[in-house]
């Protein structure tokens, strides 16, 4: 009797577990490589702040709304007269420090696009490039981070997994919602908001789109006119009622969330039918 007992709790107990996706080394390598070109990325922006507040403390200043990191930007700091010749030596420094660590994130984009071409989600990567906003590097920076989300069983359990959900404080029948739960994975969240501030334009199929996505499969190309249409239209309509730019956003890389996963689904559905 006290054995039927225990495994009748042992099934019980079993079925209150959740699955646990492990990655394989070719995806940890992936994701150990974006992330080297994010911590890249920081250190290009350091410096540039670094440059930036030197400049403005020998009295000099780029002239507002043109860009900056351009070539004539650099020619115009190369050209500066400092007060004293060691500061001439400590700008030629900071130029030089921009210019490595643009380099350094150079040659990390070029090994991504390289490690790509023998990834096992590579070909997904071409058919995410179909959505607007998202180009090939933020496709393989979302797939490193998240892997095979076609494992997802809806979308909702993926807004959950990147901390894109509100977070709710209830009692008894009240019931209250805040802000994001950010409970995820930062670095993905990331990159779907900074893919979702596109949508602030209306929908239309650019000569951009156009090219970058001529790769893609036809079902990822209605799927990405369908968010474009539902996404562009929900960030006009949340603009009229008075919402905050960053709140607007952040719900538009909610929903932009649940596309990339149709579009994941259907290209995995199609991959494993290939190797069936």
């Amino acid at each position: 009797m006290t054995g039927g007992i225990h495994a009748s709790s042992q099934r019980c107990f079993a079925r209150t577990l959740t699955a646990v996706w492990v990655p394989d080394e070719h995806q940890e390598a992936m994701r150990s490589l974006v992330r080297a070109r994010e911590d890249m990325k920081n250190q290009q922006r350091r410096a540039r702040q670094q440059l930036n507040a030197f400049v403005l403390r020998c009295g000099h200043s780029w002239p507002s709304g043109k860009s900056r990191w351009t070539q004539s930007h650099y020619n115009w700091l190369e050209e500066l007269k400092c007060s004293h010749p060691l500061e001439h030596v400590v700008l030629q420094e900071y130029i030089d420090a921009v210019r490595e660590a643009g380099e350094r994130v150079s040659e990390v984009s070029k090994q991504i696009e390289l490690a790509r071409q023998g990834w096992s989600l590579g070909k997904v990567v071409e058919a995410l490039v179909a959505l607007r906003g998202v180009d090939r590097l933020s496709a393989t920076i979302l797939l490193a981070e998240l892997g095979d989300i076609s494992r997802f069983e809806d979308a909702k359990q993926l807004f959950s997994y990147l901390g894109l959900v509100p977070s709710e404080y209830s009692s008894g029948e009240k019931r209250n919602q805040g802000k994001i739960t950010r409970a995820g994975n930062s670095h993905a969240r990331r990159i779907l908001v900074e893919c979702a501030w596109s949508y602030r334009f209306p929908p239309r199929v650019t000569g951009h789109i156009r090219r970058k996505s001529k790769d893609a499969p036809d079902y990822a190309q209605q799927i990405a006119w369908r968010a474009q249409k539902r996404l562009c239209g929900r960030y006009m309509k949340m603009v009229l009622a008075g919402k905050n730019a960053k709140v607007i956003t952040v719900a538009i890389a909610r929903e932009l969330a649940g596309f990339i996963w149709d579009i994941v689904r259907h290209e995995m559905g199609a991959i494993n039918k290939e190797a069936a």
